[in-house]
């Protein structure tokens, strides 16, 4: 699809929020015990996506409409790790705009900004989620664990398994 720009959400408006939430509510169609409990929940999910990872939130738009979003979170501590980790809280592409190769978009510019900060990135995806568990591990995700209906996924960064220090550039 041309015309498609990966951004960084620059403010998390009224009008924003509802559209954010109407491609939230459309990706879990059909899956909805791993989407909350209706829009009341997704509006505080969302709110405290934007709270917790603000400069790893990003938007794909196609023309002024926004098609999709990531959150990326360079800074969280993960309890399975025990240590910082980057973290996918969560991903959706508008069923509209599936199949042309915006979710590959989103996911390129989240790994490349994780990179930057973390050396392991975990998430958490439905069970019966198969073709995104799928997706994942196309991106190099490994399943690690489950809990009740959520897998957990982690995708190593480096090679070498040196963790990178935060702020510290790698020659």
């Amino acid at each position: 699809m041309s015309g498609v720009r990966i951004e960084r959400l620059q403010r998390l408006d009224q009008e924003t929020l509802e559209r954010l939430i109407e491609i939230y509510m459309r990706g879990y169609e059909g899956m909805r015990e791993y989407g909350g409990e209706g829009e009341s929940y997704a509006k505080r999910y969302l709110r405290w996506c934007w709270g917790k990872a603000k400069d790893g939130f990003f938007v794909a738009k196609v023309g002024d409409e926004i098609a999709g979003f990531i959150v990326c979170d360079s800074d969280w501590y993960s309890k399975y790790e025990g240590r910082t980790v980057g973290a996918i809280h969560e991903f959706v592409v508008d069923k509209r705009f599936q199949g042309h190769g915006i979710g590959h978009r989103l996911m390129e510019k989240c790994l490349e900004y994780l990179g930057e900060h973390n050396d392991r990135i975990e998430l958490w995806v439905g069970e019966k989620n198969e073709k995104a568990i799928r997706f994942y591990e196309d991106y190099g995700f490994k399943r690690v664990g489950q809990s009740g209906i959520w897998v957990r996924m982690v995708k190593d960064l480096r090679k070498d398994g040196a963790p990178r220090e935060k702020g510290k550039q790698v020659v």
